[in-house]
């Protein structure tokens, strides 16, 4: 059974280094969200480097996730120094469990700040696609998907909750998914 792969991008207004009290709290609930996720029904695996430390994602061993990869429209830092992102690569088996995880609980709250801490822009910040069972998307992979609903808007290859599809390519809807579902950071 196919599992569907979510890449999210946000750019951050400071980088990760900065000391301030935003960042930290940015970090601190970053860390809770990701232990609330992984307890989520449906939730399979998300990326994470084997050897990194908080801050370091273009230098760290991403194992079978690939080499860490930004899209083209990421003008900032790429040292731990100054790199001024978020991003997350994660396996769902199906559109409900992610948007559950998404816009409820401790994620929810923490989305409704975040223009507390992200850049706005007129880019995506998150994608869907379908994956065969026993596929680990790359961290390319995300990035070409999310560049690709960028230039053609949803499709079978690239797609957000409220314009998504199912495994087969047919368009599908999932109930309490609306107009307002398409921003995830």
């Amino acid at each position: 059974m196919p599992h569907l792969a979510l890449y999210t991008f946000g750019v951050l207004k400071s980088p990760l280094a900065d000391p301030a009290p935003l960042t930290r709290e940015f970090y601190d609930i970053g860390e809770a969200v990701y232990r609330k996720i992984r307890q989520q029904p449906g939730y399979l695996a998300h990326a994470e480097a084997a050897d990194g430390v908080q801050g370091m994602l273009f230098e760290a061993d991403w194992g079978a996730w690939g080499e860490f990869a930004v899209p083209t429209w990421y003008g900032k830092g790429r040292t731990v120094e100054t790199t001024a992102l978020a991003t997350t690569l994660s396996l769902w088996t199906d559109l409900r469990p992610a948007c559950d995880a998404v816009y409820t609980g401790l994620h929810r709250e923490a989305l409704n700040r975040r223009y507390d801490w992200f850049e706005r822009t007129e880019h995506p910040n998150y994608v869907f696609w379908w994956v065969a069972d026993g596929v680990i998307p790359t961290w390319q992979d995300g990035v070409s998907r999310l560049e690709h609903l960028h230039d053609h808007g949803s499709a079978p290859h690239a797609f957000t909750f409220r314009h998504s599809f199912a495994p087969d390519g047919t368009p599908t809807r999932t109930k309490g998914i609306g107009p307002k579902s398409d921003q995830v950071h």
